[in-house]
């Protein structure tokens, strides 16, 4: 997957790649710069994609569409859509750019949205398989109490800035640490990944105490 990746992805992500590297030391505002995943992060995103059961690929903040490049190979090599949610009208423009400079419209969505209003992310269609979250720190805790019911047996959520996010999102990774319904590890790759794996707990079981 990794080893023939299309020119027009590998393109898009070299762009973005430099881009986040100097919004990072130029002192653009935080709201503006891309915050994406490193590389390292993303070829780790591809491959639990990869490996997770059927069922729906979601994303919660899109960003520019840098860690949507590295699912969609994921979702190629396992013919299936990757449908991802941004909020900001300019990350939009920029992740439309991206989709389009990296001719990956056949396995990618782009939403423009709330994810956690939207009727796609809610309940009633197919379980999710797979699930990349990386939004703003405070809805973290919300878009877990909804995406975790939702997935299929053995699908998976991961959480970015698990570690360099942790005051904030400590108490979320403690709930999933101790939550039945999945088993749970923090990943020291990037910035951190909390992933999330469904075991054959019941629906009706909610987190620990």
């Amino acid at each position: 997957m990794f080893h023939s990746i299309p020119e027009p992805i590998q393109a898009r992500m070299h762009v973005l790649e430099a881009t986040d590297s100097r919004d990072r030391g130029d002192g653009t505002p935080r709201m503006e710069r891309l915050r994406q995943v490193p590389p390292e992060t993303g070829r780790f995103l591809a491959l639990l994609a990869a490996s997770a059961p059927p069922g729906r690929v979601v994303e919660i903040g899109t960003s520019a569409g840098y860690s949507a490049l590295w699912l969609s190979l994921a979702c190629r090599a396992t013919r299936r859509r990757l449908t991802t949610y941004e909020l900001l009208p300019d990350k939009i423009a920029l992740a439309r750019e991206t989709f389009a400079a990296a001719e990956v419209s056949d396995v990618v969505t782009l939403v423009a949205g709330d994810a956690l209003l939207h009727e796609g992310v809610g309940g009633g269609l197919d379980p999710i398989g797979f699930c990349f979250l990386d939004a703003e720190k405070e809805v973290y805790a919300e878009a877990y109490d909804l995406i975790v019911p939702q997935l299929a047996p053995g699908g998976l959520l991961v959480a970015d800035n698990a570690l360099s996010h942790a005051d904030d999102l400590g108490p979320m990774i403690d709930r999933a640490l101790r939550d039945p319904r999945v088993d749970t590890l923090v990943v020291p790759i990037g910035r951190g990944e909390l992933v999330c794996r469904r075991t054959d707990a019941r629906p009706e079981d909610g987190p620990g105490a």
